[in-house]
């Protein structure tokens, strides 16, 4: 089989298998709708206060909390894709036998994370996203270059996502143990990729900060994209710079970590 053959089978596994979890993917869109229908009308609040926050008008606002609801699990922005496995596997020292494999550690791991992400974009994410837009204003764009152009975003964003929950998994090789690295997760993906309110909000050094970090190019980037409220150069190179940053250094993180295999608890 050949390599690009093999990890698009990977992929396509990672699809298959989480696309087993029918009663999760219907809870998952039955919270996904609900908090959705929460936070629209908190934004519809605030920005009946504060009229263009952030540089959004209502609309634009309705369709950011929309898309963060499409794009929550398929981005796994507070953790809970395939690094839980990862970091289990590493806490048994089942991952001894990963690296057995005749394949790459990382792109083993990214292919059945994409897969997974495919998944729930179409199982968990477009029906919140649909409606979003039956029932509540949204500034969609109508012409196919913009939704293209979203769709790039949407693949890089998949790659700094995954990234930085790599990262993250590897340092159990040191740490031993997941809980901690996976509230971490949770804490700083809500936050920081813009989920509780949009980093454009965020005023002064802190907001250029926020704005600066991995986690912007998860949902704010791809969001401006959509809304055409960013440069498609400028946000391309944000994205792919900070995939390939992130990429790199888990990938020199891994060589550091699979020289010292930890078997721990069997």
């Amino acid at each position: 089989m050949g390599v690009g053959r093999l990890y698009t089978a990977v992929a396509a596994g990672g699809f298959r298998r989480y696309a087993t979890y029918r009663a999760a993917t219907a809870a998952g869109v039955f919270t996904n709708t609900a908090f959705g229908i929460i936070l629209v009308y908190t934004y519809l609040a605030l920005w009946d206060e504060k009229p263009h926050l952030g540089g959004y008008d209502q609309a634009q606002a309705v369709t950011y909390v929309w898309l963060g609801q499409c794009l929550f699990a398929t981005l796994a922005i507070s953790g809970g894709g395939v690094e839980k496995d990862l970091m289990e596997r590493i806490r048994t020292g089942a991952i001894a036998i990963d690296l057995y494999r005749p394949a790459d550690l990382q792109l083993w791991w990214l292919s059945t994370d994409l897969g997974r992400s495919l998944f729930q974009l179409l199982g968990r994410g477009v029906i919140p996203f649909l409606v979003g837009a039956v029932f509540f204003p949204m500034a969609l764009p109508v012409d196919a270059g913009t939704w293209a152009a979203f769709l790039v975003a949407l693949l890089l964003a998949m790659l700094v996502s995954f990234g930085i929950r790599y990262l993250l998994a590897l340092s159990v090789f040191w740490l031993l143990d997941g809980m901690g690295v996976s509230q971490v997760l949770a804490i700083t993906g809500i936050f920081f990729s813009g989920m509780s309110l949009p980093l454009n909000v965020f005023p002064g050094a802190f907001g250029e900060v926020v704005r600066f970090l991995p986690w912007a190019a998860q949902l704010q980037v791809p969001a401006d994209v959509l809304l055409g409220e960013t440069g498609l150069t400028r946000a391309f190179a944000f994205q792919a710079a900070w995939a390939a940053a992130l990429l790199t250094a888990g990938r020199l993180l891994q060589s550091a970590a699979t020289r010292r295999v930890v078997v721990q608890g069997g």
